[in-house]
């Protein structure tokens, strides 16, 4: 029942979330890293910087994102002069979702942060090992069920995306039309049968990465 259009989305899809859950761990864990931390005024600032994706809508968030990387924005200019383009490409999806989902990932390795408490740290200080040893040898095997939790959630979140891709990449066979804009075409043109198999199966791994967080982490908070 799936044509190749959609299993050509479905394989877009699960590239972009491996991309950007992979991009979200290496810029999302010292961020978390800070927030949990620091003492410093701008951490509500930054932290309300963060978790904005959470409450804005995804087309505001999709809106200016497609202001920043127009072709008239700096950024617009550096990426033309550099023979490229970022709005409507699959590299503009990954800039678009790396930002929309940076809260899913930041909050469980903070909270992961803020739960073991100082103590692992005054310890590993007191053997005089230095920040980076620190961080490496002690807070990130710590943490580790928050990063695992911020990857599944990165991932799944990145999966269901709509309204923020569709404003960067558009619908383009092939390079920017994922599952969720797949399922949108079906619809609008009427096509039931097949929308219910692509949102059937988003619905089947939306339950199982959930059972799969209560499960294997019952005590951590999620976000």
């Amino acid at each position: 029942m799936l044509s190749p259009e959609d299993w050509a989305a479905i394989w877009l899809t699960f590239k972009l979330a491996t991309v950007v859950t992979g991009l979200l761990l290496l810029i999302g864990t010292p961020i978390a890293w800070w927030l949990s931390q620091t003492r410093s005024r701008l951490k509500g600032v930054i932290g309300a910087v963060v978790a904005l994706p959470l409450v804005l809508p995804p087309t505001v968030l999709g809106f200016y994102l497609l202001v920043a990387m127009g072709p008239d924005s700096p950024v617009g200019r550096l990426t033309a002069a550099l023979g490229f383009q970022l709005p409507f490409s699959f590299s503009g999806l990954v800039v678009a979702s790396v930002f929309y989902s940076l809260p899913f990932v930041v909050q469980p390795i903070q909270n992961a942060f803020e739960s073991m408490g100082r103590r692992p740290l005054e310890v590993a200080a007191t053997l005089r090992a230095g920040p980076w040893d620190t961080f490496f040898s002690v807070a990130l095997p710590l943490a580790r069920p928050g990063l695992f939790t911020a990857s599944v959630l990165g991932f799944a979140h990145t999966v269901g995306e709509f309204g923020i891709v569709l404003m960067i990449g558009g619908n383009i066979p092939n390079k920017t039309r994922v599952v969720s804009v797949q399922i949108y075409d079906h619809v609008e043109a009427l096509e039931y049968a097949q929308a219910h198999w692509l949102a059937g199966g988003m619905l089947i791994f939306s339950f199982l990465v959930l059972l799969c967080l209560y499960t294997l982490n019952p005590s951590r908070r999620v976000l």
